[in-house]
């Protein structure tokens, strides 16, 4: 067994071009897998570490498998004394830790470290408490998000955060993420819906996060922790939001000739006042690839579906129905359509949030990204993705939360053609660039992971990615949690030619855009 070398990184220096890292072994890096297993045994039973490579491979990947990398130990506690025992222990061999919750995550933020430790939340699945007069769940992570909505169902609540994968996510991955939903227009995303947040370090120090009064003192550190990608603790417990079910919820269906009609009614329903429930568009290849595998009654001849919801008491729904409908008339739908009733409405919804796997029905491979947009740009980025999907030779499938200008456009690949993935993270870059040209963000509710990093070099400058290292390090000084991830260094953006080396100096920092 060769062993791995976990490292830490101690110097670097400038050279004319680009930086060069030096990576300097630490005295506790020639660990085993086997000789990491046999101590963390001493709190953990050993069905409970897997180090053997079949053991391993269900974890090599999270949602965005065309990235993969075999975890070094995998651990799956069962207890919060289980999860702070790991931390301390790597935190004192400096082996770095990845969290994992049901690993559907759509940007690498759950991809294993080759030297580290994987350490999976999965176990960690009990609701611990429901106040029903307090409209509160409190729930370890490892809770599925649509289990707590089944749990809470028979008192009139749920959970409004609603992502297409609910029904397999975990609330612990959700708050990672700070996941959305095709209700997060009006119900808001994870960080709305979350009342308090419990975790540990890496040190192992207990931290909450939030409170379950209105308002806490200090600084807004549930923010902060919330959509922070696993690098500044690990959680262990939160304590959601639940809210009563709407007494009415009508959905209508718009179809239009051109995707820049359906953009602009969005706008406009926007620019009314409406906030509807949801507020979901597909153009035509995801419409039709949905409607193939769900069957919806989705107008496949159509170039946009809109999907435009509205809920609470009877008489508000029906004003807020008309007003949309008069919108869509005069944006130029060619058909609008009011779900009959119940289970229609839900066959329509069934349909968007299959999109993603009905089009990996008619592609051998797809690469799914997400950025956000100023909503009045959506007919012009659509019609670049379009113009640039031609001229990159792959077609592109566009599902998105159109009322907060969350883009998802799904980009599809054979793999086995040599280039082919390597175009595709082209185009996608490209595309993630084009939403910060126009005023948006690189993500809406994926998280950068992997995926995104460079792009962060993009969306910002040296001021500002100082301040998140900065962050980070207040948290996890020896920068072993989740390492690698969602913030770029320096370094990495200079030698992508996004910074600018003069002399062997970065430029002074502009100042911070937040």
């Amino acid at each position: 067994m060769i062993p791995c070398n976990f490292f830490s990184l101690q110097s670097l220096w400038l050279t004319e071009n680009s930086y060069t890292l030096h990576l300097i072994m630490a005295d506790s890096s020639k660990l085993t897998e086997v000789q990491i297993g046999q101590a963390l045994g001493q709190w953990l039973p050993s069905s409970s570490i897997l180090t053997t490579a079949e053991s391993k491979r269900p974890y090599e990947t999270d949602g965005l498998s065309a990235y993969r990398q075999m975890p070094y130990v995998v651990v799956l506690p069962a207890t919060e004394k289980e999860v702070q025992a790991v931390l301390r222990y790597c935190y004192d061999q400096k082996i770095p830790v990845v969290a994992r919750g049901a690993g559907t995550g759509l940007s690498g933020g759950a991809l294993p470290h080759a030297c580290g430790v994987l350490l999976s939340l999965a176990k960690l699945k009990e609701i611990l408490e429901i106040d029903v007069q307090g409209c509160r769940v409190r729930v370890q992570p490892g809770v599925r998000n649509l289990a707590i909505s089944q749990a809470v169902d028979s008192y009139g609540l749920y959970y409004a955060p609603d992502p297409s994968s609910q029904i397999a996510c975990t609330i612990g991955g959700n708050v990672a993420e700070n996941s959305g939903g095709v209700h997060c227009l009006k119900y808001g995303l994870t960080l709305h819906n979350i009342w308090r947040v419990r975790g540990f370090t890496m040190a192992g120090e207990a931290v909450e996060f939030g409170s379950e009064a209105p308002d806490s003192l200090g600084f807004d550190l549930m923010a902060l922790i919330t959509g922070s990608e696993g690098l500044l603790a690990v959680i262990t417990e939160i304590t959601v939001r639940v809210i009563p079910k709407p007494i009415s919820a009508k959905v209508l269906l718009a179809s239009f000739e051109t995707v820049e009609q359906a953009g602009n009614a969005v706008a406009r329903i926007i620019a009314a006042g409406i906030i509807p429930a949801g507020l979901e568009m597909m153009d035509a290849l995801a419409t039709r690839a949905a409607e193939d595998f769900v069957h919806a009654g989705y107008p496949v001849e159509a170039a946009a579906v809109l999907l435009c919801e509205s809920d609470g008491i009877p008489e508000a729904v029906t004003e807020e129905l008309r007003q949309m409908t008069q919108i869509l008339q005069e944006c130029g739908a060619s058909e609008i359509r009011q779900a009959r009733d119940e289970a229609e409405r839900l066959k329509f919804w069934a349909g968007r949030k299959a999109a993603f796997p009905a089009v990996g029905r008619i592609s051998p491979d797809y690469y799914c990204i997400d950025g956000t947009i100023p909503r009045r740009h959506l007919g012009q980025v659509l019609q670049r993705i379009h113009l640039w999907s031609k001229s990159y030779g792959l077609e592109v499938a566009n599902v998105f939360h159109a009322g907060d200008g969350n883009l998802h456009p799904l980009i599809l690949y054979d793999a086995s053609i040599p280039g082919a993935f390597e175009r595709t993270e082209e185009l996608a870059g490209k595309i993630l660039e084009l939403c910060v040209e126009v005023g948006g963000t690189i993500t809406g509710e994926h998280g950068v992971g992997v995926e995104k990093i460079n792009q962060m070099c993009v969306q910002f400058g040296a001021a500002e990615l100082e301040i998140f290292h900065g962050i980070k390090k207040a948290f996890d000084p020896a920068g072993l949690l989740n390492p690698g991830k969602a913030i770029p260094s320096l370094q990495r953006c200079a030698e992508g030619g996004r910074m600018h080396v003069h002399h062997n100096q970065l430029p002074h920092p502009e100042l911070p855009r937040f």
